[in-house]
């Protein structure tokens, strides 16, 4: 049983020590992030990181001179977070996953890959059938604590910008959200397209609320966008169509609709 445990210690320290040097561990990378992001934050901004993981956006925003909310509910991905931020008084660490309604739910974790840990089962079934997720096991799960995007804007104000990247929870996430906020984006992966659709229908009947979002695409973590001019819901939906045979992941952006002076 012994060596059991530590075999499973072992792999959990592998799975994170993979994340840290795949998101801290490549300089040029940060500095992309830096400069995309300074896009949508500034200084004394705030923006609400929901599934911050071990805090490359954290890194990036603090930059910039943003205040942070990192939402994480993995224990090792916390460890991190609390090890790299703690004494930050910029940034608020927040243990806690977020979903349509508050309470609790069973987030399965993937001790190899912490990247793809989900609370949407459909959602890993889907991908599940992907090659490109042929060697992922989601081999763990734990019960963690849910709250929505209204609680966490009532509690730490409303930000200026949301970055949710929860693996497949994306639209339940949106779901507890009732007002547009000035800019967000959410994850999009081809083996995952409907879920994709579906956050992006939330967003634009929110963003209806306070004169309409405007949209693009971010491949594969490039931080370029796809196409050179903002798009409407229907011109995003056939941009990520063409995307989709390619199998390139990567973020969708909404931001405020600003007419033309």
């Amino acid at each position: 049983m012994a060596t059991r445990y530590g075999r499973a210690m072992l792999a959990r320290a592998w799975g994170i020590g993979r994340s840290l040097v795949m998101y801290h561990g490549q300089p040029g990378r940060h500095r992309r992030l830096v400069r995309h992001y300074g896009q949508f934050l500034g200084p004394g901004d705030l923006g609400f990181d929901i599934g911050a993981h071990v805090g490359s956006r954290v890194r990036a925003w603090r930059k910039l001179g943003a205040r942070v909310l990192a939402i994480e509910p993995q224990p090792d991905c916390l460890r991190v977070l609390r090890l790299f931020f703690g004494r930050d008084q910029g940034v608020t660490i927040a243990p806690v996953a977020v979903g349509a309604e508050p309470g609790t739910a069973r987030l399965a974790l993937s001790t190899a890959t912490p990247t793809v840990s989900t609370m949407s089962r459909d959602w890993i079934e889907t991908v599940t059938a992907d090659r490109g997720f042929a060697r992922v096991r989601w081999d763990r799960t734990v019960e963690v604590e849910v709250t929505t995007l209204d609680e966490l804007i009532a509690r730490h104000g409303e930000p200026a910008f949301c970055k949710i990247d929860v693996e497949g929870f994306e639209a339940d996430v949106l779901a507890g959200l009732s007002r547009p906020v000035r800019g967000l984006s959410f994850e999009y992966l081809p083996a995952a397209h409907d879920a994709a659709l579906a956050a992006l229908t939330h967003v634009d009947r929110l963003g209806a609320l306070g004169g309409g979002y405007v949209y693009n695409y971010s491949p594969v973590e490039t931080m370029r966008w796809a196409s050179p001019r903002w798009l409407d819901a229907d011109e995003l939906t056939r941009l990520l169509d063409r995307f989709r045979p390619l199998g390139r992941s990567g973020d969708v952006y909404a931001r405020r609709h600003e007419p033309a002076p």
